[in-house]
């Protein structure tokens, strides 16, 4: 069988806007993206990866005009988030309200495929001053969308911690925290009139290091546990096999306490961290392996809940990125599936979960220098791509894996396979002004294996290559002038070709 791409959360069911999804409709596999990096990729970069890994479903904590405008006429469907630190003056002022929806809604929309507009997160436990206005900020930014006719296309709502619902095992006995009653009951009325979704994080892993030893490891990973050792909810007799179902369920049982039992549940944060402090010892690279794997094979085989079976329970796995300036310990750095270059920091173990991972290396194509292509244009081609194209070209320095042979084509074969690459596959990124076309012949030789190739990446599985930060001239973050230092004469000389193409 061939080798599959890291990655390909291909989404097997359409994703729909309605926050009511009947049974019968599929759940999805979203993704956080955070921007605490040292060197956060451009935002094209970024779509690039998602393209590339066909992630269709993505949250923003922000509404940051560039991802907008790099996400527009993608089909990725987008959940935008007001800030914490601007929700007091949101729900104070209607006319803020107004204004933020038309700077970061209207100015994109439909082009943006924004759905759903998340207020702050986890305000209650985080921001406790900002509590007493928070479901004005909600009702103040749907007022906004309800002028512009587009409240039926975008919903509202706000992430939640889990650490609200007291008393959550059993399920069936769960209440969130009476003492924010007075701000939950007119949220939840909201979502109920809205026909929106209650939103929340949830971590199995943070359960897990503070139950002191009472949630196994295996519980909260979605391993296979025996029966004998299922969680078992003493009023309703349902048998749990994981964490993760187990805190779902409780937040519709404290709903229905509330008296409401329609409200939808969207799981807006879910993940495991790939390493952590001396106190953090299950904080690895293979308990985040098999913790998403499994969360994505759960949620994608449309299992839904003990509680409501086949119901969907889509999901936002925390998060795209590594995030290495992040406050707080190392843990807190180290949720991401991509490092800030884009490469993989695991490989999810998907190959059991039937098309999830769509892009089969089977028919692998590639990006080679045209037979016959006058070598001048080949210089300038190859120059433009590892100059102003920001791709790494060490490999092909003096000494390096693919230096040999030493000869434009050689080189050019590389340069343009790793572009075409990085910009997933995109047969208009295999052009060069008519000097390359696209090959289904592997051109890695000997111990310079080209992007893609069935031999590149960890554990013989083909990783995906994507685009460095625009920050950077590299993906290593060292300026590649190998070949841009040869003169700006050959940049010229594309730009030239590039106008006259036009004309």
């Amino acid at each position: 069988m061939a080798p599959l791409l890291l990655l390909s959360l291909s989404l097997l069911a359409l994703a729909s806007a309605s926050p009511s999804p009947p049974a019968d409709e599929g759940s999805y596999i979203g993704v956080n993206i955070g921007t605490d990096l040292s060197d956060m990729p451009h935002p094209t970069q970024v779509v690039s990866l998602l393209k590339a890994q066909q992630i269709r479903h993505i949250r923003l904590y922000d509404a940051d005009p560039g991802m907008l405008i790099a996400l527009a006429n993608t089909g990725i469907k987008v959940i935008i988030s007001i800030p914490n630190d601007q929700l007091l003056g949101i729900g104070q002022s209607n006319s803020t309200a107004a204004n933020w929806v038309k700077r970061n809604v209207i100015a994109h929309y439909p082009a943006t495929t924004i759905t759903a507009i998340s207020v702050g997160s986890e305000v209650l436990t985080s921001l406790s001053n900002a509590a007493p206005v928070l479901v004005s900020a909600i009702k103040n930014v749907h007022a906004a969308l309800l002028s512009s006719n587009l409240d039926r296309l975008i919903k509202v709502s706000t992430p939640l911690s889990t650490s609200l619902i007291l008393d959550p095992f059993p399920p069936s006995q769960a209440f969130f925290n009476r003492s924010l009653n007075s701000v939950i009951v007119p949220l939840l009325s909201f979502l109920q009139s809205t026909n929106s979704y209650l939103m929340m994080n949830v971590y199995p892993y943070y359960d897990y290091m503070q139950s002191n030893g009472v949630i196994p490891l295996d519980y909260a990973l979605f391993k296979p546990i025996p029966p004998n050792k299922e969680a078992v909810d003493a009023n309703t007799l349902v048998r749990y096999s994981n964490a993760f179902d187990a805190m779902v369920d409780a937040t519709y049982f404290a709903m229905a306490y509330l008296n409401f039992t329609n409200i939808p549940v969207l799981v807006t944060e879910s993940g495991w961290p790939s390493k952590g402090e001396t106190n953090e010892p299950d904080a690895t690279l293979d308990n985040a392996n098999t913790y998403n794997s499994n969360l994505i094979r759960h949620v994608l085989n449309k299992t839904g809940t003990p509680k409501r079976p086949g119901i969907a329970v889509s999901t936002y796995i925390y998060e795209l990125y590594n995030e290495d300036i992040k406050a707080g310990s190392l843990s807190e750095k180290n949720w991401g599936l991509f490092n800030a270059n884009g490469d993989p920091v695991y490989v999810l173990r998907l190959t059991n979960s039937g098309s999830v991972l769509a892009n089969d290396t089977t028919n692998q194509t590639y990006c080679t220098a045209r037979e016959g292509a006058d070598p001048k244009m080949l210089q300038a081609a190859l120059d433009w791509a590892c100059g102003p194209g920001k791709i790494d070209c060490s490999p092909i320095k003096q000494g390096e894996a693919c230096y040999e042979p030493d000869n434009v084509i050689a080189h050019a074969n590389y340069a343009f396979d790793t572009y075409y690459h990085q910009t997933g596959n995109n047969p208009d990124a295999c052009n060069f002004n008519g000097v390359a076309s696209i090959t289904t012949t592997d051109p890695s030789h000997g111990t310079c294996v080209f992007a893609g190739s069935r031999g590149n990446g960890k554990n013989g599985t083909s990783v995906n290559i994507t685009a460095p930060s625009a920050n950077s001239t590299t993906s290593s973050g060292i300026r590649s002038d190998l070949y841009y230092s040869r003169g700006i004469w050959s940049i010229l000389t594309v730009m030239i070709l590039n106008v006259a193409n036009i004309l």
